[in-house]
């Protein structure tokens, strides 16, 4: 999805859950949108994910767009690795709350 398609989703719905993703050893974050369907879109520019390197320019972004309220969520490479089930929607498990 877009910027600017974030942009009109988020003028149109309200019942949606952004999640921050970060990845264990890396220092970047990206930004999953989730619709009430279960459809999961990643945040893109031109095509392409688009990459934070802070939750800094993560809080940015996001706040120009209206949204104050997303999910960090951090994947773990030893879960992908073994091939046991990643328990993202479990909220005491995996993801914590961020409000800016």
């Amino acid at each position: 999805m877009e910027f600017q398609e974030l942009k009109a989703f988020v003028a149109s719905h309200d019942n949606f859950e952004i999640r921050v993703i970060g990845h264990a050893g890396n220092r970047f974050y990206q930004v999953e949108l989730e619709d009430v369907e279960g459809q999961r879109h990643m945040l893109t520019r031109a095509a392409k994910p688009m990459l934070f390197r802070s939750l800094d320019d993560v809080y940015l972004e996001l706040k120009r767009v209206g949204i104050h309220r997303a999910y960090l969520v951090q994947q773990v490479p030893h879960d992908e690795v073994t091939g046991r089930e990643t328990h993202y929607q479990d909220p005491l498990t995996s993801r914590m709350p961020l409000v800016f």
